[in-house]
């Protein structure tokens, strides 16, 4: 069962109640902020960054990329606090999330399950190529193997690599309410993918299913710039 979203505030007092968060704590669900008076400024003309949050020693681990109004939780935020910071007119507004981020039911059997095959099947759509959007909402298939992960559409092979140190795969870091459905991928140096899935059960269990698949080859697969944070 989701949690609702319980926020602190804090910063200036006078500034302290100017946004909140909207969303539950949970995979599968986004955080959004959200204008809570007539005074706060323009979210378009402020900075925003999010953060992962130990709950036990209160350290910060920037999300790098994670700069938009909306984030939607993705496996490495499982347990830990989401915090995002508000910045406007050199006034800094952080908004924390009381509770950690909940796993989504039954997903933790669900990878187990395709654990055990040699290679599974996720219909996807790409919605950007290196950065910029992709016209075509054609149904590709992504595999994720044991050794590697490949991007097809038919017989046409869009992408494929084994894992490696120059691989990368998250939660897609911004963009609107279907960001809970989308991940990034970047196979190799040069070359990077986002990714919408059917649903926010498969864009998890796919990151989560590569994550172990790359485990097991001594990769540590993660995001940009969190590598030495990734545990799931």
């Amino acid at each position: 069962m989701s949690k609702e979203l319980a926020i602190s505030r804090r910063g200036e007092e006078s500034a302290s109640y100017l946004f909140g968060l909207n969303g539950t704590t949970a995979l599968g669900s986004y955080l959004q902020i959200q204008p809570c008076s007539d005074r706060a400024p323009e979210l378009s003309e402020c900075s925003i960054q999010w953060y992962r949050v130990t709950s036990e020693g209160g350290n910060r681990d920037i999300i790098s990329g994670a700069t938009k109004f909306i984030y939607a939780p993705e496996p490495s935020d499982v347990g830990r606090i989401l915090q995002v910071d508000v910045i406007s007119d050199g006034q800094n507004i952080t908004l924390t999330a009381s509770d950690p981020i909940d796993p989504a039911a039954g997903l933790g059997n669900y990878v187990e399950a395709l654990v055990r095959r040699h290679d599974t099947e996720f219909n996807v759509v790409i919605i950007q190529m290196n950065g910029v959007d992709h016209p075509s909402e054609s149904i590709h298939v992504l595999h994720v193997g044991k050794m590697r992960m490949k991007l097809c559409k038919g017989k046409v092979t869009v992408a494929k690599e084994y894992y490696s140190s120059s691989m990368q795969l998250c939660g897609v870091r911004g963009g609107g309410n279907a960001a809970a459905q989308a991940s990034f991928w970047q196979p190799k140096i040069g070359l990077s993918f986002v990714l919408g899935f059917e649903s926010e059960r498969e864009r998890n269990a796919a990151i989560m299913l590569a994550r172990r698949f790359a485990f097991d080859c001594n990769i540590m697969l993660a995001g940009p710039d969190d590598r030495a944070a990734q545990k799931h």
